[in-house]
């Protein structure tokens, strides 16, 4: 059995997909089992490589003595996840550090996590992010989501509304979505921008659901966080705006063209940062530059989207 840990969001398991590919390929006949958040069991089924989701919220649980023939840390740099897998009692450990390769901060997190396991002698290919494409009700929505983990990433909801006002009246079927913690302020967005209530699917479908409207979307507009990776994984146009943390660390393949990746800021900064406010880089991207960004790459709308409005 190979025991792979990454606690962390759909972001994060979203970048890992490629090493995650990897570590299948490498251990072909072995039983590969996921530590992870069990409301990530979605997302973990869409990769097509663990087996098993092992529940585990993050480096306070605790992780039973599995005896696995190899742990692979793809959570962080130690020394916490580290002990975390040692506890497991493994008979290999793969990780940075502890006689791995060199931890580096300024690295793209797809890059980051295939060179620790090349280091190890597993290939791993870095554009490998596809995710498989559940289905959807809602295939060619124009989603906007306007919510991330900290508020240094959250582009002002008014912003958001501007945009979506702008874009229906281009003719996108323009949805909102988010957590049902972000229900609230996805509805002001929606009033705001004159849409209808059945536009509000924050709070109203689950991650494989959420990966569906996604994979079938027309474009979508957000912030950095999780849901960016996934038009990512699916190839779907993106517009993604980036706060304290550049596109070169969490941002698209820049050989995309699809995926406009907008950061206004000058140096790299900690990106979750307890803020209820937005950073500065986010408040210099205007909203007629997202608008144009989004029709400039967004799908054309099918016969049938056409026909129904």
């Amino acid at each position: 059995m190979i025991l792979v840990l990454r606690a962390l969001g759909v972001g994060d398991l979203a970048t890992a997909v490629p090493a995650l590919r990897g570590v299948r390929r490498a251990f072909p006949g072995e039983q590969i089992v996921l530590a992870a958040p069990a409301w990530l069991g979605p997302l973990a089924e869409l990769t097509g490589v663990a087996d098993e989701l092992l529940p585990c919220g993050g480096l306070d649980d605790r992780l039973p003595e599995l005896h696995p023939a190899v742990a692979v840390n793809l959570h962080g740099r130690g020394p916490q996840s580290t002990e975390l897998l040692r506890a497991t009692l493994p008979r290999r450990l793969l990780s940075f550090g502890s006689g791995g390769p060199r931890w580096r901060f300024d690295e793209h997190e797809v890059l980051r996590w295939c060179r620790m396991l090349q280091w190890y002698g597993i290939a791993c290919d870095s554009a490998d992010l596809t995710l498989d494409r559940p289905g959807t009700q809602r295939p060619g929505a124009t989603v906007l989501h306007p919510g991330a983990k900290s508020g240094l990433r959250r582009w002002p909801p008014e912003r958001f509304a501007a945009t979506a006002r702008a874009l229906a009246a281009a003719g996108h079927d323009v949805v909102v979505t988010g957590s049902a913690a972000e229900a609230e302020v996805a509805r002001a967005v929606a009033a705001d921008a004159g849409l209808p209530g059945t536009a509000v699917l924050a709070g109203a479908t689950g991650l494989r659901e959420l990966a569906g409207l996604v994979g079938h979307a027309r474009v979508l507009v957000s912030g950095d966080t999780g849901i960016a990776h996934l038009a990512t994984a699916y190839g779907t146009p993106s517009v993604v705006l980036f706060g304290p943390v550049p596109p070169r660390l969490w941002g698209p393949p820049p050989d995309r063209p699809q995926h406009v990746a907008i950061w206004r800021g000058r140096t790299a900064e900690p990106g979750d940062t307890a803020s209820d406010h937005p950073h500065p880089a986010l408040l210099a991207v205007a909203v007629d530059e997202v608008v144009a960004a989004a029709d400039r790459v967004a799908r054309p709308r099918s016969p049938q989207q056409i026909s129904t409005r």
